[in-house]
């Protein structure tokens, strides 16, 4: 098991090279995560929702996502409450306060999981959840020792050397566990080290004689390496010698942001994530994000003027396309009658799509394939939302010939419920050629994927340990 001195310390990384590492070397490995809470989620073969990391781990290993590797999924919806999600299915809302006495039931679930793992198995690599050292969360734990100590595994312990005070991370946090589960800690990581290794040594000699723990490896810094994030939006942006400028409102309960890792990566494309309080900066294509709460985001956005903001966009003759919650705000009414989202009622979309949309219980959860319906390019995505809408409108796509989304007359407003959306090579092509890019260069999205996580299997081998480790 893989545990951080904090959270993005990163784990979910040092899981993901781990299971490259071993699959090359023909080992059966699957990962493994107790407890996520994430807005980033994924579409399982079996039908259900993991967090992202997992999904990108499994593809480490080689093998597509299954609810057995991520048990329990915690999506927020307001800063007390979560929607909890059981073996890739949404069971309930509940507040912080009330999963807490559900957590032993949820334990079960998560012994049921990794139990099943262990019969298809060699090799299970799990990821913890923030740090194990928060004490306020120590009763009950499933997320970090609580589940090590279940299962008896063997915990390494990794810290970001970025943050500053990487030794005192390390120290405080063995300091903090208990004599048993100190004992369980094997050895500590070290991330994203910069610089010449021997002015660190004297720095590990130190927290090996303190700690009796040895250090299994200092990893490098890894310098434009791209792993699809958990949750935290990534900030970089590519503005040199980009030729067309895309924004990216953030919304408070904002989701699946990993449907613009391809945007950003483009060599073409300046990716701008923009706060609700920020000036809107010069955009040829605005694209509204999914969102756990539809509504609510909705709100904000007025609050903030940006249907003023986006009126005169659409003046003006930019492009905007609206993801999952960010299409049905383009409808002309959202309507949650059940309260599932967030309070019972309903709201007036902005009106630009002939469109309503109704919050329902189960939850759509499916992988797709589908074509544009102007040009036929290939895209492939997911579906996961609540959200029924009735549309009347040309279709943006077509799946198995069936309309889906739907595209303005005046071609200038493309909504969907596929996320993924600018993954495929032929979708990112024909939609930035759409929202006004004269000649687009291709890119492979998912050959950079693979060819870094291959970048970190590789740091992996070489500044890991590997005796030590074994």
């Amino acid at each position: 098991m893989i545990q951080g001195a904090t959270s993005d310390a990163g784990k979910s990384t040092l899981v993901a090279g781990l299971c490259r590492v071993l699959h090359r070397q023909d080992v059966k490995v699957a990962p493994f995560k107790p407890q996520n809470m994430a807005l980033n989620s994924a579409v399982t073969t079996d039908g259900g929702e993991i967090g992202r990391a997992q999904a990108v781990q499994a593809r480490a290993c080689g093998l597509e996502p299954h609810s057995d590797f991520n048990p329990i999924l915690l999506k927020p919806n307001s800063d007390v409450g979560a929607q909890v999600i059981v073996h890739g299915k949404a069971i309930t809302n509940m507040d912080a306060v009330v999963y807490h006495d559900y957590k032993k039931v949820a334990m079960q679930a998560v012994l049921q999981s990794h139990e099943r793992l262990l019969e298809k198995f060699e090799t299970v690599v799990v990821e913890g959840a923030g740090s194990p050292a928060e004490i306020n969360l120590r009763e009950g734990d499933i997320a970090n020792m609580g589940f090590a100590e279940a299962v008896d595994c063997p915990v390494i312990l990794i810290a970001d050397i970025e943050r500053g005070g990487v030794f005192a991370h390390l120290v405080g946090t063995l300091n903090l566990l208990s004599e048993s589960e100190q004992n369980r800690i094997v050895g500590f990581v070290i991330n994203r080290f910069r610089g010449d290794l021997a002015l660190l040594e004297d720095g590990l000699d130190w927290l090996e004689e303190r700690t009796g723990k040895p250090v299994l490896g200092v990893l490098p810094y890894l310098h434009d390496w791209h792993l699809e994030s958990e949750d935290s939006i990534a900030v970089e942006q590519n503005s040199q010698d980009s030729e067309i400028n895309i924004v990216v409102p953030v919304l408070p309960r904002m989701s699946n942001h990993t449907d613009f890792d391809t945007l950003r990566l483009h060599p073409q494309v300046n990716l701008q994530f923009v706060a609700l309080t920020d000036e809107l900066p010069p955009a040829d294509l605005i694209v509204l994000p999914g969102t756990k709460n539809t509504r609510a985001d909705l709100q904000m956005l007025r609050e903030s003027g940006w249907d003023v903001k986006l009126q005169k966009h659409l003046r003006y003759g930019g492009k905007l396309i609206g993801i999952c919650g960010g299409f049905q705000m383009l409808g002309q009414m959202i309507e949650d009658p059940k309260g599932l989202e967030s309070s019972a009622g309903k709201s007036e979309g902005f009106g630009w799509f002939n469109m309503t949309t109704t919050i329902e219980e189960e939850k759509i959860l499916t992988r797709k394939s589908a074509k544009l319906s102007w040009s036929g390019a290939c895209v492939k995505g997911y579906e996961i939302h609540a959200g029924r809408s009735c549309v009347n409108e040309s279709p943006a796509l077509l799946i198995d010939g069936k309309p889906e989304g739907a595209l303005s007359a005046d071609n200038q407003i493309f909504g969907t419920y596929l996320h993924g959306l600018f993954d495929h090579a032929e979708a990112i092509h024909a939609l930035l050629e759409w929202a006004g890019l004269k000649k687009v260069k291709s890119f492979d999205y998912d050959a950079r994927q693979e060819q870094d996580i291959d970048r970190l299997a590789d740091a992996l081998e070489q500044y890991i340990d590997w005796n030590k480790l074994l």
